[in-house]
């Protein structure tokens, strides 16, 4: 089996190859052929591959969107469990305060420094997930994500 490289804020983000590198550009280079098409020969046949090929073309974003919207839901129960068990009183019934993003962000929180940065981020403000992120010392990997 192979080892897991420990996770930080610079390799979190995960790329899927044959998805982002491979199904994208061919999407988009069909997408542009079937509009120039349009463009050169304007007819039945060459307008329908362009609207299919602009329907292909949304399946791709929201596959993608749809999913990655599911994962947050998930995500925000999992810390939503997490908080409860893990932070002090007077926090607790502040979960709800967090936002969607907040919430994400500290996913990556490990069990012990979660009391201490929730409190910092909802005492300051703090808003921005990349801010999060940049303020976590130990990192709870998430090898599960889309």
């Amino acid at each position: 089996m192979t080892e897991k490289i420990p996770q930080t804020y610079a390799n979190h983000m995960k790329f899927v190859p044959l998805y982002h590198y491979v199904t994208a550009p061919i999407l988009l280079l069909n997408m542009i052929w079937a509009f120039y098409r349009v463009a050169i020969i304007a007819s039945f046949d060459t307008l329908l591959n362009a609207v299919v090929a602009l329907a292909l073309g949304f399946l791709f974003f929201f596959a993608r969107k749809f999913a990655l919207e599911a994962q947050d839901r998930v995500i925000r129960l999992e810390e939503h469990l997490r908080m409860l068990a893990l932070l002090p009183d007077d926090l607790k019934t502040r979960i709800n305060d967090f936002t969607i993003n907040q919430t994400i962000a500290l996913r990556f929180a490990s069990d012990e420094e979660l009391p201490e940065l929730s409190r910092k981020i909802l005492d300051d403000g703090i808003k921005d997930s990349k801010t999060i992120k940049e303020m976590i010392k130990t990192w709870k990997p998430d090898y599960q994500r889309l």
